[in-house]
């Protein structure tokens, strides 16, 4: 096993300053790379069954991943899988601070008496992690369905976008924050999987000696934490989308509440439905997952050493 690189004592507030530097950092570069299967999710997840209460018979239907792509690239042209990444951009870096931050200082509060910290610390900080960075950034996440969710050639841009929520639909649970509930439990549970299961199974699995097989063993892990993170959290994602997408029938709210629209998918189109999206979900955040696990590791400890 490798031995630990030794550091000098420093102060928690400049550790904590590490922290948000190093989460940012991991969010910007993961969003970035992953942006395309983010907007393909979207476009799945909105999109309802076709014998769906209210779904329009005359809409361009995805059947896939795939054909995903290759319809928006053919309709929309190739700028269209990188519709609403601005207010992913301007999010990640905060969100993945908070996140990042909030995990590393709640672990302690949840070690209960342990001289280390146990599954359960990771779980319960990674879930506190999850909530908190879920209400900073559901407004950003609202204007980001808009605009992913928009099948216009032409781009509108974000402040276009969050202008014209507000004007219509104002700053409350109807507005600019609708869905935060969803959100809330989309990111609690992905996060509460995505650290325990990382942080467990990484302190189980021997440290190599090689720089290589020490680097894949952490893309591996990290990559099982997304996926696994993903099949758990994705009916709260569906419903988040169908909350903050547009609506079936103009005018009309179809999907309110989380439970409540949950329900609803599952009356009107299946089980199978509160999964729509697993796939693209997968593919970007399971490697995206280790991105951000792999980006942080490795500037967290860079800037211990080099800057403490």
């Amino acid at each position: 096993m490798a031995a630990p690189v030794a550091v000098p004592e420093i102060s928690p507030g400049k550790k904590a300053a590490f922290q948000v530097l190093a989460g940012g950092s991991a969010g910007f570069l993961e969003v970035c790379i992953m942006q395309p299967l983010d907007v393909v999710k979207t476009r799945m997840q909105i999109q309802a069954t076709p014998t769906a209460a209210g779904a329009t018979r005359n809409e361009l239907h995805y059947n896939g991943v795939f054909d995903c792509f290759a319809k928006m690239y053919r309709n929309e042209g190739i700028t269209s899988f990188w519709k609403g990444i601005m207010p992913p951009i301007l999010a990640e870096t905060p969100k993945r601070a908070i996140k990042f931050l909030v995990f590393e200082q709640t672990k302690p509060l949840f070690q209960f008496g342990s001289p280390t910290p146990t599954p359960l610390t990771f779980s319960l900080a990674g879930l506190t992690a999850g909530i908190l960075e879920a209400i900073a950034v559901n407004p950003f996440e609202v204007v980001k369905v808009a605009q992913q969710a928009d099948r216009q050639k032409k781009l509108l841009s974000t402040l276009d976008v969050a202008k014209g929520i507000i004007r219509q639909d104002g700053l409350g649970l109807r507005g600019i924050n609708k869905g935060v509930t969803a959100t809330m439990g989309r990111n609690g549970l992905f996060n509460m999987v995505y650290f325990g299961f990382y942080h467990s199974v990484k302190n189980v699995v021997p440290e190599s000696t090689e720089s290589h097989w020490e680097f894949l063993r952490k893309v591996t892990i990290g990559f099982l934490a997304g996926t696994l993170a993903c099949f758990v959290n994705i009916p709260f994602d569906v419903v988040k989308s169908r909350i903050q997408g547009p609506q079936p029938v103009q005018g009309e709210i179809k999907y309110r509440g989380t439970f409540r629209s949950m329900g609803l998918v599952y009356r009107e189109e299946g089980f199978r439905a509160l999964y729509k999206g697993l796939v693209p979900k997968i593919m970007r955040l399971g490697p995206g997952g280790a991105i951000m696990l792999l980006v942080f590791d490795y500037s967290y400890n860079y800037l211990l050493e080099n800057h403490a």
